[in-house]
């Protein structure tokens, strides 16, 4: 099992480190990563999701490795005792690094080698460890052929017997069969250990050699983005104060992040373009220069993912900086009977967006800024779409490159080819964020406070329900716009004891929060946010 998990190791190393230097896009645990999760069907992203919240793409790639010890234990075995099924299983498992790069997005010619040169690594290493494995442990083998020795003539009983010979007085002392074999053991050992080392070497030499994101991070921490030509602004009493709740802007590092993207896609800014196209009168190409050359506006958006439960923290507001999506969509002049915008990510990601969303007159927007800097890369730099009032998955597409005006009835997208809502409009819900679960309160005055959004639309109200009483309402913050969330609060007389809180939101369209629990599949979670507390 050991010489199988030092020759994976040493395999893993090289991939990384040949995907470092002639495939960037290509290491073999990203590929094959983005391919189980491209492979993964809805019930298994929202387990994970559930279980590691926005730690999913760590959990995958912890899994991956977990998994991979076990293969390659396996491998080490299977080697030993029948061979060569141990290299089969390493071969199997690099030709599907192989397969799983030759499918993404923009794979090259060159894409194939790390993990074809890892599986020629593995298969080596394990070669060599298993010749070197202690003798007891060693594969046996062969019989040779019997060899008929011609029979020695008798002794007669009355001859002497003949003295052995004296050793020589230089010989070396005879080793012990216990010797020998810890003998054996430390130089195996050590070269388990050797090749293991250098399988991690290699993967921190390909880490550290990723020129392509370093770029990438260095252009973006230089940008200077252009002024807006309109700023948003944050009315007064927007945002309560209240300690524990979510402040009414999200800052950058909390804002939520999910997608299929397992490594962060780094782009210069100066290779950028988009391309929108399809059903059009005229096909338009725009670079990084001209859309920063545009009029850009600030505008405040609330996003929500469909994967959020109620109650949940996948959602944010941010200060976004971009330029109308309907402008550029304008210049194309989509033709009669398109109904939808196919966007694609530089990865291969695709969301299919209802085009009147993208053509009216709410804030969709081509982003290059957020809360006053250059979009992280984690959040689509240079380029993403932040459409208000759809879930992520059918709209927010980052590292955007391509728009395809289309039909719903000629074109689906990922996540709609994996059974989800085709137009996924964001469902009004309601959150409670204070008091925090398992806060102890104390008899008296409590406030009550959370978060409400319907995004498009707006919140006229909120209202609490103390254990089975009337709802009543809450105060709300001064909102931002109807395309954001609101903070709400409400002071409670609490009694000693236990008791249960209950949260529902109302929309400027008369629209009432359901209290039916519906699951996050296929087009958004619905239900009513709801906690025990305990009164002291």
């Amino acid at each position: 099992m050991l010489a199988g998990i030092a020759a994976v190791a040493f395999a893993a190393g090289v991939g990384e480190l040949a995907a470092a230097i002639v495939a960037p896009g290509s290491s073999p645990f990203v590929v094959v990563g983005s391919a189980l999760i491209d492979l993964a069907p809805a019930w298994a992203k929202e387990t994970a999701i559930a279980l590691f919240g926005t730690a999913d793409k760590i959990a995958l790639l912890v899994g991956i490795g977990l998994v991979l010890l076990l293969i390659a234990g396996l491998a080490g075995v299977l080697e030993v005792r029948r061979p060569p099924l141990g290299r089969v299983v390493i071969a199997v498992i690099g030709l599907a690094g192989v397969a799983a790069a030759m499918t993404r997005a923009n794979a090259g010619t060159l894409s194939l080698v790390p993990s074809g040169l890892a599986a020629i690594a593995g298969i080596t290493a394990l070669l060599l460890l298993v010749r070197r494995l202690p003798v007891e442990l060693a594969p046996e083998p062969s019989a040779p052929a019997r060899v008929e020795e011609p029979a020695l003539p008798a002794v007669p009983a009355s001859a002497p017997a003949q003295a052995a010979p004296a050793p020589a007085a230089n010989a070396p002392a005879p080793t012990s069969p216990a010797a020998a074999g810890q003998l054996d053991r430390r130089r195996f050992l050590g070269w388990a250990g050797a090749a293991t080392a250098i399988g991690v070497l290699a993967a921190l030499g390909g880490s550290a050699m990723q020129a392509g994101a370093r770029a990438a991070t260095a252009v973006r921490d230089a940008l200077k983005l252009p002024a807006p030509r309109s700023r948003a602004v944050v009315p007064a009493g927007a945002d309560f104060g209240i300690d524990g709740v979510a402040p009414v802007i999200t800052p950058n590092a909390d804002f939520y992040r999910i997608d299929t993207a397992l490594a962060v896609p780094a782009i210069d800014p100066a290779d950028w373009s988009l391309r929108i196209h399809g059903l059009v009168e005229r096909e338009v190409t725009i670079t990084w220069d001209e859309l920063l050359a545009l009029p850009l506006d600030e505008s405040i958006t609330t996003l929500t993912c469909v994967s959020n439960e109620v109650g949940g923290s996948l959602i944010g507001n941010a200060v976004w900086l971009g330029y109308p999506i309907r402008e550029l969509l304008a210049r194309a002049a989509p033709t009669a009977g398109a109904d939808m915008v196919l966007s694609t990510s530089i990865d291969g990601f695709t969301a299919s967006t209802p085009i009147e969303a993208l053509t009216d007159d709410r804030n969709s927007i081509l982003a290059v800024g957020m809360n006053g800097e250059p979009l992280p890369a984690e959040h689509g730099f240079p380029v993403r779409m932040v459409v208000p009032g759809l879930y992520g998955y059918v709209s927010a597409t980052k590292w955007v490159v391509d728009l395809e005006v289309t039909r719903f009835s000629d074109t689906t997208a990922y996540w709609t080819d994996r059974g989800w809502g085709e137009l996924g409009p964001v469902k009004i819900s309601s959150r409670i964020d204070v008091p925090r679960r398992g806060q102890p309160v104390t008899a008296g005055t409590v406030t009550v406070a959370g978060v409400a959004w319907h995004q498009h639309v707006g919140i006229a109200a909120v209202d609490v329900q103390v254990d089975d009483g009337e709802w009543q309402p809450a105060e709300l913050a001064n909102p931002i716009s109807a395309d954001t969330w609101v903070q709400w609060r409400f002071d409670w007389a609490a009694d000693a004891g236990e008791h249960r809180l209950r949260v529902r939101a109302t929309g400027t369209d008369g629209e009432v929060q359901t209290s039916k629990r519906a699951a996050v599949v296929p087009d958004g979670a619905t239900g009513l946010d709801e906690r025990s507390i305990t009164v002291g």
